[in-house]
């Protein structure tokens, strides 16, 4: 009885699912997990040959996916990866706004103030995040908005995750393009929360994961020598974080298939901190 209860509430079976930035090390790890929770995935990324290979690992795990290429930033090509996945699946139940990431002229050197931020940079970093979840949200959104309810009369339903980071919560040094475009996607997260449910019902959810510290492409050389020994910043990351290390990618995957399961179908306009104790440890 306990694994029929457990399986109603966090099965994935049946569902359609979209992961932007499942290119990246987390996005490929996010994919992965919800293939594993049963869904079919769309691996959408600006380079359709890493999509390919995360498709590759599903497929061989006895999962469905698809590789979409396309950019985050171009509502053409979203639109025709939209249309692909309603050519084979006929649904849309899921959406990870997974892409996003900072720019390296957005993040101020320790001999630079913020009077010598380029602005260009900075436009930069916010349209990547913070456009690059909008756009997706809006053609991928508008799919689920079309009930694919058993009945007809039934509210449609569909989850939206956004993800977030601690720079959102935390002051964090030098990232300060990054650190914004992430608090405005928490607003995001809370507003359209508010938005759909209102025009649509409680069955359009719309919440949001902030990670911690996790090693990536992006932040590899910053946290971590060559030798695989903690950076003076790095140290200080760990030395605030009480859990005492960097998150594992496949550490998130809980929490997601969690937000999209039926599980969590009360829960909407979170922002939900996967982070080690980082976000409440004040150093002392």
């Amino acid at each position: 009885m306990a694994d029929t209860i457990l399986s109603e509430l966090f099965s994935l079976e049946g569902q359609v699912a979209i992961v932007t930035g499942g290119t990246g090390v987390l996005g490929g790890a996010m994919a992965r997990g919800l293939a594993r929770a049963g869904a079919r995935v769309g691996i959408l990324g600006r380079r359709k040959e890493r999509a390919e290979a995360v498709v590759a690992e599903i497929e061989a795990a006895g999962g469905q996916a698809l590789a979409l290429g396309a950019d985050v930033l171009d509502q053409a090509q979203l639109e025709a990866a939209r249309d692909a996945v309603l050519e084979r699946w006929g649904q849309i139940n899921i959406l990870v706004n997974g892409a996003g990431g900072n720019v390296p002229a957005a993040t101020l050197s320790p001999d630079k103030t913020f009077f010598d931020l380029p602005i260009d940079a900075f436009e930069q970093v916010f349209e990547l995040n913070l456009l690059g979840t909008v756009l997706p949200s809006q053609v991928f959104g508008a799919a689920m908005t079309r009930s694919q309810a058993a009945e007809p009369s039934e509210p449609p339903r569909g989850c939206i995750v956004n993800i977030s980071s601690m720079g959102a919560l935390r002051v964090i040094t030098r990232v300060v393009g990054y650190s914004a475009a992430k608090a405005a996607i928490d607003n995001l997260t809370r507003w359209l929360a508010v938005e759909l449910a209102r025009k649509y019902g409680s069955g359009l959810r719309v919440n949001a994961i902030a990670p911690g510290f996790f090693i990536g492409d992006q932040n590899r050389d910053l946290l971590l020598n060559k030798d695989g020994s903690l950076t003076a910043r790095g140290q200080t990351i760990i030395d605030h974080t009480p859990a005492g290390r960097f998150g594992e990618p496949d550490e998130l995957i809980s929490t997601l298939i969690w937000l999209c399961s039926p599980g969590a179908r009360f829960v909407n306009g979170v922002v939900v901190p996967v982070d080690g104790g980082f976000a409440v440890f004040s150093g002392v």
